[in-house]
Formats: C-alpha cells, structure tokens, sequence
C-alpha cells in the first residue's frame, strides 16, 4: 500500500448514530450526552463523503457513548438489536465500506451474551464495543466473567470505548468541562488497568483488545501501577499481572490528538505493530479528522513500516473478513 495515497485506509474509531437511536437517546434526556453541547449530524452519505476525504476504505462502525444501555434491561436488548441490524444493513448497502463492531446490553450480563452470539453468527459482526463502564461495571469485575469465555472462545475483537465514568466529580467540573476532555481519558485508563490486573487478559488470552486514543493515560502510569503491585500482591496474595507485558499485547487506535506527546509515549511501551488508524467521526469534525491524519501522516514517529500497519494493514490481522475481500477483489 502506498501510505502517501492510502484508499484502504482502515478506521477503527468510526460512529454511527441512525436515526432511531438518536431519539432513543432524546426521549432519554440524554441528546447531549457525556456534557458534549450536543449529538453530531450523521448519515450514511455524508460518512461516505467524509471517508473518501480520509482516505479510508472500511470503517469499523461502532455506537458511542452511552451505548444502548439507557436505563432498562429490556428496552437495552431491543436497541441493541437495533442498532447491530441496522449495521449489517448499513455493510449490505455499501459492500466494503463498512464492518461493524456490535453493542451489548450490559450490565445485563445474560442477555448480553445472548446478543454477542446473534450479532457475531447471524449478523456477521467483527467484534464487539465495550464502555469502559456498563453502570459501575468495570472491565476487570468479575460479573463479565460468562461474556469473556463467550468471546474468547471466538478469538473475538473488543473494541473499548470510554463513557462517563461511575464515580462522578463534583457538580462544578462536571458542568464546566465535557467528559470526553479529561475523564474519557481517565475511565480508559482505570478500566483497561483493572482488565489487566483483574487477570481477564491472562484467563482469556484469544481476546484481541483495541484501548481507544491511543491508550490514554497507560503509557504514562505504566511506572507507576508497576511501582505499587506489591501492594496489590500484598492484599491478594498472589501477584497480579504484568501492565508492561500486557501493553505489548494490547492494540491502540491513534484516535484524537496523539502526536506528538502521547504517540511518543505509546511507543516506548507498546508494539507499533498494533497501532491503528481512528477517525472518531462524526465525534470529531471532519475539519478535525483531516488535520489528525494529516499529523499522522506526517510525524516523524513512525517509519514508513509503521506508518502503513497503522493506515490499515495491523487491522487486516484483527478483521480477517477484509483480507478475504481483499483477495476476491484481487
């Protein structure tokens, strides 16, 4: 692949937000959820222009925050059933352009389970989205336990998305500064560390992880969880998993602003094999979007190896459906 024009770009951090979901979130309360001023405008079309502006082949459509959970178990199976077939039909209608990452009704652990099996057999999902938090439910709690077993045993992706974090802050910061400013940050980094001290990556080892903005605060706390795992051994008795191994493991989208501190962070701890490319659209503007890609194609960070793993081949490893394609095409 040339990376200089790149029309296979791969964009794991890509949004949907049909219509029907939009005034699920409304009626709600929550059409401005997360403190954002309020919910993009978002159609298939206008995706489609903005992809061809990134350079991007495939997005890997995923819901947003808050996911499908809003409130009642019932009504979260519904919509999350909703919302998966309105991705396959969105893969339907513009072959290759699209995959799909489906959303689970947690914290109902059951009935998530039972969806995860529906959208990865019958919908021909490839993975599944989780908030960093399903009401209280971190990623490492050992309620997901049946969820875990269910994925692993399918060698599944999970795509980790940040959410409003279960402990709230005082009112003034929540009112003051949107929670995809700081604590999108935050949550990632308390829910992917508790997933990996938890031992979820150690029980589960087929799980293929995606931790979202380029890791978030990991690679930068690695030394310091590191430094304080004594204690937690001193608690529970056996000592807990290694965050600097499981960083190597792990993959990153480079979403939001990573480059150049952050990106120059994340490679001194994780693989640049596992690095990939995320819009965030419509989430972030296209303005945005493009000046992002820009500073990725540009940064002197990654040699052109990398540069390319990260535009769309790293994701051809996780998404085996698109090497497929690929070849038929061929």
């Amino acid at each position: 692949m040339n990376s200089d024009n790149a029309p296979n770009r791969i964009d794991v951090h890509a949004h949907y937000i049909p219509d029907f979901y939009r005034e699920a979130l409304i009626d709600a309360g929550l059409g401005a959820p997360d403190g954002i001023r309020e919910l993009p405008a978002w159609d298939e079309e206008a995706a489609l222009r903005t992809m061809d502006q990134l350079q991007v082949g495939t997005a890997m459509l995923s819901i947003s925050s808050p996911g499908v959970h809003l409130g009642d178990d019932i009504q979260a199976s519904d919509l999350a059933r909703r919302v998966n077939e309105e991705a396959q039909r969105l893969r339907h209608a513009h072959p290759g352009r699209f995959g799909h990452l489906a959303s689970l009704p947690l914290p109902n652990v059951e009935r998530a389970v039972t969806e995860a099996i529906y959208a990865l057999d019958a919908l021909g999902a490839d993975g599944i989205v989780l908030e960093t938090n399903a009401r209280g439910i971190y990623l490492g709690d050992p309620q997901l336990e049946p969820l875990y077993s269910e994925l692993d045993r399918r060698h599944a992706v999970i795509f980790v998305h940040p959410t409003t974090p279960a402990c709230r802050l005082c009112g003034r910061l929540d009112a003051r500064y949107p929670q995809p400013m700081l604590e999108f940050i935050f949550d990632t980094t308390r829910s992917v560390s508790d997933m990996i001290l938890s031992g979820v990556l150690e029980r589960f080892p087929h799980l293929r992880v995606i931790v979202p903005h380029a890791g978030a605060a990991l690679s930068i706390l690695m030394e310091r969880v590191e430094l304080l795992l004594p204690v937690l051994s001193a608690k529970a008795g056996d000592a807990p998993p290694s965050i600097r191994q499981a960083l190597r493991n792990l993959h990153f989208d480079l979403a939001g602003a990573p480059v150049p501190q952050q990106l120059e962070a994340l490679l001194q701890v994780a693989d640049a094999g596992h690095f990939h490319y995320g819009s965030d659209y419509p989430f972030t503007p296209v303005s945005s979007c493009v000046a992002l890609a820009r500073a990725l194609q540009v940064t002197p960070l990654l040699d052109e190896a990398a540069r390319t793993g990260m535009w769309g081949e790293n994701a051809r490893s996780l998404f085996p459906r698109l090497v497929i394609r690929d070849q038929e095409r061929a």
